[in-house]
């Protein structure tokens, strides 16, 4: 009885999946809903390149009704939208790898000074709410899923398998940051957020996790153009700036947290300027929340690039 359930369940499921289209197909798709499509040829190529699931997601930027896109709606215009929100993640991962590689020096470096190489490993050196075994877990399987890197077979045949934390480090990913720093004790975080940014722990720790969803977009390449976020940053000290949660103020917190300010203009700022430029036509930048003076909030004057 429940095994013939299951299967008709699963058909009844299967039926509503929708079939597969050719290329052409897609194209008379888009062409129904009111889509401008002048060079056939290059749509025929974005298609069989570019997922068109994937390309739906700008599409439906342009979406007026449910199955009807605005007036002038055009394929190129959609496809430099894609372009400009492909460069603009693989612009903010060069810039959000600094900030993270900046965090696992601070946190390694003050935790294993105060609690020892492997302080880690015993749960005193944490918060009380900190879960000890499923940590020990992930730190297990961390070193399992990575038996080919160096620093792993390195530590497993001359120290036995004792991993400091600077090392074991290495291997956490973003999201597996925030949580070692979201555990440990309120005076440390105190102290790193202190020594690292001069900025307050609660504001570092609300806007790692706000940049891990970012990272995580962009490592995924996810569509940020025209695509809010889950949280709302904590408002910038000495800031009168209400905060959203649009791409705008999640650059604006990342410049808080990127670690060499000195060169800030200089690559990411003015990066972005020339990308802003290039795609200026297309783009609509009250779309991912920049205001009329985002150069001001993202530039130093004195440095500002032409």
């Amino acid at each position: 009885m429940s095994e013939h359930y299951n299967e008709r369940n699963a058909r009844q499921k299967y039926q509503k999946v929708k079939s597969p289209t050719t290329v052409e197909d897609q194209i008379e798709k888009l062409r129904s809903r009111g889509c401008i499509i002048e060079d056939y040829d290059h749509a025929v190529c974005a298609l069989s390149n570019i997922n068109y699931y994937r390309l739906a997601h700008y599409f439906a930027i342009f979406l007026e009704t449910k199955s009807r896109y605005r007036e002038g709606t055009s394929f190129e215009a959609v496809m430099h939208i894609y372009d400009f929100d492909r460069m603009m993640r693989s612009l903010l991962l060069t810039t959000l790898e600094e900030v993270e590689i900046t965090m696992r020096a601070n946190i390694s470096n003050y935790h294993a000074l105060k609690y020892g190489a492997l302080g880690y490993l015993n749960e005193s050196s944490f918060d009380p709410h900190h879960n000890h075994k499923a940590f020990l877990k992930k730190i297990d399987r961390m070193i399992e899923n990575n038996t080919g890197e160096q620093l792993v077979t390195h530590h497993m045949k001359k120290y036995g398998g004792a991993f400091p934390l600077w090392v074991i480090m290495e291997l956490f990913s973003f999201g597996n940051l925030n949580t070692f720093f979201g555990d440990m004790k309120t005076e440390d975080k105190r102290a790193v957020a202190d020594t690292a940014f001069g900025l307050p722990y609660r504001c570092v720790e609300n806007w790692m996790q706000c940049l891990s969803e970012l990272r995580n977009r962009c490592a995924h390449f996810n569509r940020i153009y025209a695509n809010p976020f889950s949280m709302v940053p904590k408002a910038i000290p000495g800031m009168e700036r209400t905060m959203s949660d649009t791409l705008f103020d999640y650059i604006l917190i990342l410049k808080q947290l990127f670690p060499r300010n000195e060169i800030w203009n200089n690559t990411f700022a003015a990066k972005l300027t020339l990308l802003i430029a290039e795609y200026s036509e297309v783009i609509d930048l009250s779309y991912i929340g920049f205001p009329e003076n985002w150069q001001d909030l993202l530039i130093d004057k004195e440095e500002r690039p032409e």
